[in-house]
This record gives C-alpha cells, structure tokens and sequence, in this order.
C-alpha cells in the first residue's frame, strides 16, 4: 500500500487532507499536495491517538483515521505520484489480513512494517494472530526496533574475539578490525554455500533483513520464494523485503509450529532459542510478545 508522506501528491492526499480537515485537523488547503501544513495536520492527529508521530500515513494512521471518522473508510483514492498503489490497495491493507488485527498494532509498530504484512502474511503461512504476535516480538529485538536491516560487522579487534573466536585461533583479528568487509568475507566463509574468504560471499551474503537472513543457499532460497533475484541483488533483502525474508525464516525452519503451542513464556522462549541461538535479549522479547498479544487480541 501507498505510504503517504511529505512531497506525495495526487487524489490519494487530496482525500487524506478532506478526512483531516472534517476531523478538526487543518492541513491549510486541499489541493491534493502533501506539504508542510499537511504534515502538521498529520502529525496532530496523530498525537491526538497515541500514535507514532512521524508524520507518515500508513496502514496505522489510515486506521485510526477510519476509526475517528465514525466506521466510514478514509476514501484515499486515485494514485499517488511517484507510481504509488491506489485506493484499492489502502482499503486492502486496512482491513484484517486473514484475520489478523492490523489495526490493533498502531503506535505498537511502525507503519512501514505493518505496511509490509499483509504480503508476507500471505506468502509465509502468518495465519492467526498468535503466530504475528511471536514474530513480531522476535523481529523486533533482532532489527533493534525494525531499524537494523544490514548485519553489523563493524568491531574492533578484541570485541572480534568475543564475538567470532572460533574463527580467529591463531589469527590476529587487528586487520580485520573496523573492516566489515574482510571480517565477513572470513567469518562466513566456506558455509552456507559460500566461497572462500577471497570470494568475498561472505560478506556479499551477510544478514539482512529485519531476523538476518544468511549465505547465499539462503538468499537463493528465497530468491525462488519472491520471484526476484536476490543473489544478484542482495540489497534487496534489506531494503524491500525485511519483512518477508523474517518470515521466510520462520517458514523454512517450521518455527510456525512452536509458535502455535501457546501464548506463555516457555512457547517465547523456545521460539527464541530457535531465532538467536541462545536466549539473549529474551526479557525484551517477552514483553514484546505481551504487547503485542494484548495489541492483536
């Protein structure tokens, strides 16, 4: 769906800007240009609702404004400039995606990831919302709030030790200090249906996306998934399908059906012993899985 921000135009914000102005929140003109009094606008009914304020009109915003309007859909119809979906796709994405609660994540998640679940809902078997809760509150500590999407391999040379030492015995870690591109060219080097070090794979198929998917077999994968050639491109992963490769995962390794097992601590704690390998971070997870639960419920 088309997230409407500072610098759209078209009917899309014209519409938006007559459901804010009817709504007591003047965007100072409907002339179909998301300027700066449409930005004010936008980030006061925002922060009227609790939600996020950045100021962007996505699935959780739209919702709200479809709540505040008394039932009757925000009518953002007609295209938006830059080759954005119309109103089909906006009225789409507000409602539930196979049942699941969209709207009950506003201001809990950011309107560009609830942008992206309904697709991968659809494409990775995230059928109730028990299974979106747990993949949420794991997705959520893995990209540090959905803000991380590229593998951080930026370390000095002692952290190097700690973090990768069984692939530096005997090997001084200092030239690869601070250079993500050579420790990753090591670390995932000759796995994963990489090549050797001086390949450089390693680091071309570094994780990306919001629970880092990892090596080229992965990227391959999924590639065939998405119907898009993610080994030639692997930005991608990062920059459009964060998301979906997070769901992948879960779908690859069957984490489905732990998920399935129940809203408790034990259930996020296996989940998560499947996710990171261990149990780092898990408080955070957990709390994240009862916010969420409460939100979707």
């Amino acid at each position: 769906m088309p997230i409407l921000k500072q610098g759209s135009s078209g009917p899309a914000v014209q519409d938006l800007q007559q459901k804010l102005k009817d709504l007591g929140f003047d965007p100072n003109g409907v002339d179909g240009k998301f300027g700066p009094g449409t930005l004010a606008a936008v980030i006061a009914f925002q922060k009227s609702k609790g939600l996020q304020t950045d100021g962007m009109v996505g699935p959780a915003t739209m919702a709200a404004l479809q709540s505040a309007g008394g039932g009757a859909a925000a009518n953002v119809g007609g295209e938006v400039s830059g080759g954005s979906a119309g109103a089909s796709a906006v009225s789409a994405t507000l409602a539930p995606a196979g049942g699941l609660n969209l709207p009950g994540l506003a201001g809990k998640v950011p309107d560009n990831v609830i942008a992206q679940i309904p697709a991968a809902a659809s494409e990775f078997s995230i059928t109730t919302n028990l299974r979106l809760a747990h993949f949420l509150s794991q997705c959520a500590v893995e990209s540090v709030g959905s803000t991380a999407t590229v593998e951080n391999l930026n370390y000095s040379a002692p952290r190097i030790l700690q973090i990768f030492p069984k692939y530096f015995k005997g090997i001084d870690p200092k030239p690869y200090a601070h250079n993500p591109a050579k420790l990753g060219s090591r670390v995932y080097a000759n796995r994963m249906g990489n090549g050797d070090e001086a390949s450089g794979d390693g680091y071309k198929f570094r994780g990306r996306g919001y629970i880092q998917l990892t090596g080229k077999n992965n990227y391959t994968s999924f590639s065939t998934f998405v119907g898009e050639d993610c080994v030639a491109n692997p930005d991608l992963v990062a920059t459009k399908y964060p998301l979906a490769s997070a769901a992948f995962f879960f779908k690859s390794n069957n984490i489905w059906s732990i998920c399935d097992q129940g809203a408790n601590d034990a259930t996020v704690t296996r989940v998560t012993k499947v996710v990171n390998g261990g149990t780092h971070g898990l408080p955070e997870r957990l709390q994240n899985f009862k916010t969420f639960m409460r939100a979707l419920s």
